[in-house]
């Protein structure tokens, strides 16, 4: 098992669980000293990844407006196409070890008294569709990551199986070269083999022509010598 097929599996197991499921239940909290009723939810993640979404998800109901402190304020919200201009919905999440809980909820004195029950109906389901939405987008960049995960393993495996051919191209060269050195070889210690035949048949005529030029340059000495004596 290769260093790429043990990262695939621990990322693998580092992002299979079980699916979440959105729970909502009714929640109440102090604003401006007064009671306000809503709907919360507990979220597996970080405060500030979920301040993120909750604020682009609030952003599509109504106006938000920060506080100096909790919680976010939402006017003149957009329920269904209706704009409630009275209407203020509050938006609250707190964080405890790696659950955050995000809550919805508003004051009976911000809203006309024949659309509290209704708007209490929507923040429910304001409420769950958030935890949906959350849940979603962070599978979803989960997917993303394991996407991209995959597509740099199948990166490698391209290059491992490229580099493969490349290697088995230059053995198949490798083994042809070396064929071709060893006949070079061989022909070359036969071609050494020759020439020391050749030089030693070539000292020997070496020797041979020496001793005949002494025999040349004895009879030369000899005939010199008759002719001094012809008078």
């Amino acid at each position: 098992m290769n260093k790429f097929t043990i990262i695939l599996l621990f990322f693998a197991v580092a992002h299979t669980g079980i699916a979440q499921t959105v729970s909502v239940k009714k929640h109440s909290e102090k604003v401006k000293s007064e009671t306000a009723e809503g709907f919360s939810t507990d979220l597996e993640g970080k405060r500030a990844d979920v301040n993120t979404l909750l604020n682009k998800f609030l952003k599509e109901i109504g106006k938000i407006k920060f506080l100096s402190s909790d919680p976010v304020v939402v006017t003149e919200p957009n329920i269904n196409g209706t704009v409630y201009p009275k209407g203020v919905i509050y938006a609250l999440t707190t964080e405890s070890g790696s659950v955050t809980t995000v809550w919805l909820g508003t004051r009976a004195t911000d809203w006309e008294t024949k659309d509290f029950s209704f708007i209490q109906k929507q923040l429910e389901k304001f409420t769950y569709q958030f935890g949906v939405r959350f849940y979603r987008e962070k599978m979803q960049a989960q997917i993303d990551e394991t996407q991209q995960a995959a597509d740099a393993v199948e990166k490698q495996s391209v290059r491992f199986i490229n580099q493969g051919k490349d290697l088995a191209n230059k053995l198949t060269n490798n083994e042809l070269e070396k064929i071709k050195l060893e006949k070079a070889l061989e022909a070359n210690k036969l071609e050494n083999a020759a020439l020391k035949i050749k030089i030693e048949n070539n000292k020997k005529a070496q020797d041979s022509i020496a001793n005949v030029a002494v025999q040349v340059k004895k009879v030369k000495e000899a005939q010199m010598e008759k002719l001094r004596k012809i008078n």
